[in-house]
This record gives C-alpha cells, sequence and structure tokens, in this order.
C-alpha cells in the first residue's frame, strides 16, 4: 500500500507556491476584467500583495510564535492592532501618497472621511490575519505531534536500554556486598567505600512506581558519589556542596542531578581551593533549584575519558519527564566559570 505522507519539500517551496496561486488568482480576475498591464487595478493589486506578504509573515514570522500562547491575551491583541494598523499606515503611503506623486492617480477619492478609510482597510487588514493565523496553528501543532513521535521513540530505545543492563548491574551490586563483608576484618575504611559503591548501584537500580524518589534519597546519591570520587583525589579534591531549605516533601526523577556534577568533575578543575567546584541545591514550596560552577579545566591537563549521561541526553529527558515546567541553562558566569542550572516547578 503506497504511503500517503506529504514528500518532504522544504517549506519556503510551499509558501511560495501558496504565493504564486494568490498572485495567479488575482491576476486571472484582472485578465478576466481586461485590464492593460499598465491600469490602475494592476497598481493597486500588486501593492496589495506586497502589503498582505508584509502583512502575513509579520504575524507568522514574530507576532503569532511569540505571544500565541496562553496568559499572553493582551499582548496578542495589542499586536494585532499595531498590524493592523501598519496595513492601514502601508495602504495609506503607497496608494494615496506614493502613486499620485508618481503615477497621478490614487486609489480613494480625496474627500474620502479618515473613519471610513480605517474600517474599510481594518476589513481588507482581517483575512490575512485569520489565514496567517490557522497555517501557524497547523504548522506548530505538525512540529509538536513531530517532536512528540521523536520523544517517544527514544523513550522506547532508553526503556529497551536500560533492560539490556539490568543483568550486569545486579550482578555487580551482589559482588560488591559480597566484597563488604570480606573487606570489612581487613580495612573499615575499604569496607565503608565498598558499601558507599553499594549503595549507589541500589539506587541507580531502584524501581519506584510513579518513576519519582524522595529528594532526600537523591542528595544522598549526590554525597556518596562525591565521597567515592574524593577517595581517588584525597586531599587534592575541592568541591563545596550547599543545601538551602528543606528537602522534605520534595520528589524528583532519580539520577536526574548527577550529569551536572559528573560534567563539572570531569571538565573542571578540582585541585584549586581557591575555585572548587560549587554545587548549590536551592529548595522552596513547589520550586527545586539546583545550580553546578566549576572553573573549567586546563587544556594540558587530562582526565579519563569516562562519561556520564551527557548534557544532550539530559535535555531530551527533562523534556519527556518535565515539559513545560523545567529551565535548563548552559553558560559563563564570572571569572569565566562553566555554570549549568536547572528549576524545575510543580
Amino acid at each position: 500500500m503506497a504511503s500517503s505522507r506529504l514528500p518532504n519539500i522544504p517549506a519556503v517551496y510551499w509558501h511560495l507556491l501558496g504565493w504564486f496561486f494568490y498572485g495567479g488568482y488575482n491576476l486571472l480576475g484582472l485578465v478576466i476584467g481586461r485590464n492593460s498591464p499598465t491600469s490602475k487595478a494592476v497598481w493597486f493589486n500588486g501593492s496589495m500583495l506586497f502589503i498582505r506578504i508584509l502583512e502575513f509573515y509579520l504575524c507568522y514570522r514574530v507576532v503569532y510564535p511569540r505571544l500565541l500562547r496562553p496568559g499572553r491575551g493582551w499582548s496578542l491583541a495589542g499586536a494585532l492592532l499595531g498590524v493592523v494598523a501598519l496595513f492601514i499606515g502601508l495602504r495609506a503611503l503607497i496608494e494615496e501618497v506614493i502613486f499620485p506623486a508618481v503615477l497621478g492617480f490614487r486609489n480613494y477619492t480625496p474627500d474620502t472621511k479618515v473613519w471610513y478609510y480605517v474600517l474599510d482597510n481594518m476589513y481588507f487588514a482581517v483575512p490575512m490575519i485569520v489565514i496567517s493565523a490557522a497555517l501557524w496553528a497547523g504548522r506548530a501543532t505538525l512540529l509538536q505531534e513531530r517532536e512528540n513521535r521523536v520523544l517517544r521513540g527514544e523513550k522506547r530505545a532508553a526503556e529497551v536500554a536500560f533492560l539490556k543492563t539490568q543483568i550486569n548491574p545486579h550482578f555487580l551490586y551482589n559482588t560488591l556486598n559480597m566484597l563488604y563483608s570480606m573487606a570489612y576484618p581487613v580495612a573499615k575504611p575499604l569496607a565503608a567505600a565498598i558499601l558507599q559503591l553499594a549503595d549507589l548501584m541500589r539506587y541507580m537500580l531502584r524501581d519506584t512506581p510513579d518513576g519519582q524518589v524522595l529528594l532526600t534519597e537523591e542528595i544522598d546519591y549526590l554525597r556518596n558519589y562525591l565521597d567515592l570520587y574524593r577517595l581517588r583525589f584525597a586531599d587534592q579534591f575541592f568541591v563545596d556542596f550547599q543545601l538551602a531549605g528543606d528537602p522534605a516533601g520534595h520528589r524528583i526523577a532519580p539520577l536526574l542531578l548527577i550529569p551536572f556534577v559528573e560534567n563539572a568533575l570531569k571538565h573542571g578543575t578540582l585541585d584549586d581551593p581557591a575555585h572548587p567546584v560549587r554545587i548549590n541545591l536551592a529548595l522552596s514550596p513547589g520550586e527545586v533549584r539546583f545550580e553546578v560552577r566549576n572553573q573549567p579545566l586546563d587544556p594540558t591537563d587530562h582526565k579519563d575519558a569516562t562519561t556520564g549521561v551527557g548534557l544532550p541526553n539530559l535535555r531530551r529527558r527533562l523534556a519527556l519527564l518535565y515539559p513545560g515546567r523545567h529551565t535548563l541553562r548552559v553558560e559563563t558566569g564570572e571569572q569565566e566559570q562553566f555554570v549549568t542550572s536547572l528549576q524545575l516547578a510543580g
């Protein structure tokens, strides 16, 4: 059975095709009316086409993408009134000022009342505003559906990949428990480190019905992770972890904060007490703010090539788990520090 999907033609060609038919329809009317190429009707139709194209793309590219959304009704209404005013002003300039000066004729008679001119041109301005709104909304809907399909596919792929890794992590977790029991009588610091690593593994393997864990558990995971990292670098590991607010009552998707820390420890300077890696978690009712700052690593320095989830994958995960309820920023802060921050609402 043949596919019913439209060919993947760039949007610009669809626009050109649409304007071709729109202009052709107007031209057909002029031909049927037997207007000569130099007649007034040709000039007026040409100016109207030009103004309507400007009106359409002002709405389609500027007004609707920014203002056609909940809570922006008054701003949208004001912007559309501005578009109508621009339409009226451009038409008056071209047809009532430029045409008389250059071509010797105008569209409206000199005694036309201002109120009549405004109302008449509002009638001509509204259709293109409506058409551009319909086309923009349709395009936005199609793009959203396409993005949803991609996200659903990525989610399924992530679930399959996760299932494929189940045997190995469980084996490692059980092995760590065995090593802990063997190490405890010999070296208690080593046993404590093994126990922390086992806690990390248990947290990573934990399954929750709603995909959420207590924020206190996520914080414990981060602290265990930092403690194990500190064992690797001894007294050359400077990380400042600050917690503001009460984590009680907060829930979060598991392993959502660790990519920020992994990224800072992998690409940041860890042995400079003047510029430690700064981790700040600020909590308030209904909001979680998490920020990590680190001094960029010297290009001549080298660390292991171990990689974590990564920011691109984190962006996708946030889009799946917190659609419209998160803000992720990656920027350069003071003293050329690399800053990543996440804000979660609800």
